[in-house]
């Protein structure tokens, strides 16, 4: 592969750990393909393979470091993917994968550990899932490994918690944390000396992890945003007549702001129409624009775009290359979303 281009927004430490990674990882949720969760549609419709490895081939060349997957998407779908794609190059990549759910590979289909019949103890089956994890990827470690259930009763999520500090200590993971929005259950999970990470929600028109991120900022710890680009509706593609198919997540996506009744809502596309000029005005696109916020927030942000084509990829990784937006920037797109007096 060749040399990694010259990248001018600072790299991130992983909390405690002594794992650094670059400031813009790659989320892996859509190339796992088709699957349902629960009997919904989980992933986000049809993909080819190929191109998801060329992807994250293309993404190692452009300066990438962290790929998040999950156990869950495309029910063990994607870490297959990303073990045959970092195949040679396991040195070169740090691997965030997340456990707490049943998974059923053959039949393609994800449930609560609740539903499954074998145990509902998260704690009790942590290792399994790690293990199960490992072999998919074909990999003897995980860097980063999350806490995939954002509810879950916190004193349940402590029980889990013990393991991951003992897989910490064997070193079948280098740091660990949960994904979830909850701040009062993170802050009490995050107690612990090898917790490094959490993975949140948050994007320019969806501020509502602010205090989330204050949180990581004062532990120390990293913040591993998910849905950066609102589910792809910050790269300017969708109008309000936009649909989905109906092996696309986003036909049933009512938990993200950003859609009601499988498109995209009129206020969403409504603010990103305000904020467009100063998004775009320093040379980015749209969804670069939108990840160079991301970094202006915060320097513990690790922005974490999905993607399905090369494509996708380097326009991404083109915002490395432009930095953050202004602090004049920010302040701009806070007057114009009304959001001065947060």
């Amino acid at each position: 592969m060749s040399a990694p281009a010259t990248n001018v927004v600072p790299p991130r430490r992983l909390g405690p750990s002594d794992i650094t990674v670059g400031a813009l990882g790659l989320g892996c949720w859509a190339i796992g393909g088709p699957w349902s969760f629960g009997g919904n549609p989980a992933g986000w419709s049809e993909v080819d393979d190929d191109e998801s490895i060329r992807a994250i081939h293309r993404a190692l060349e452009l300066g990438v470091t962290l790929f998040d997957t999950a156990a869950n998407y495309g029910a063990g779908h994607s870490e297959r993917i990303l073990g045959r794609a970092i195949a040679g190059h396991r040195d070169e990549v740090v691997i965030a994968t997340k456990f707490g759910y049943a998974v059923d590979e053959a039949g393609r289909s994800v449930v609560h550990y609740d539903a499954d019949e074998n145990t509902s103890d998260v704690a009790a089956r942590v290792r399994d899932d790690l293990h199960a994890s490992l072999r998919r990827i074909d990999t003897d470690h995980v860097d980063i490994y999350l806490l995939h259930v954002g509810g879950l009763e916190v004193g349940r999520a402590l029980e889990a918690r013990e393991v991951l500090e003992q897989l910490v200590d064997e070193g079948s993971i280098g740091t660990y944390g949960w994904s979830t929005d909850r701040v009062d259950a993170f802050e009490t999970f995050a107690g612990a000396p090898h917790c490094g990470v959490v993975e949140q929600q948050l994007s320019v028109l969806d501020d509502i992890g602010a205090e989330l991120l204050a949180t990581c900022e004062r532990l120390g710890l990293a913040s591993l945003v998910r849905a950066p680009l609102g589910m792809g509706l910050l790269t300017g593609k969708f109008a309000p007549s936009t649909t989905f198919s109906s092996d696309d997540v986003r036909s049933i996506a009512a938990w993200h702001p950003g859609f009601r009744d499988g498109r995209p809502t009129a206020e969403w596309l409504d603010q990103l129409a305000r904020v467009r000029d100063v998004l775009t005005a320093s040379g980015h696109t749209l969804a670069q624009g939108a990840l160079a916020w991301l970094w202006a927030r915060s320097p513990n942000t690790v922005p974490i775009p999905g993607f399905k084509s090369v494509a996708q990829v380097e326009e991404n990784c083109g915002a490395l290359t432009k930095g953050p937006l202004s602090s004049d920037q920010v302040a701009e797109i806070d007057r114009l979303l009304d959001r001065n007096g947060r």
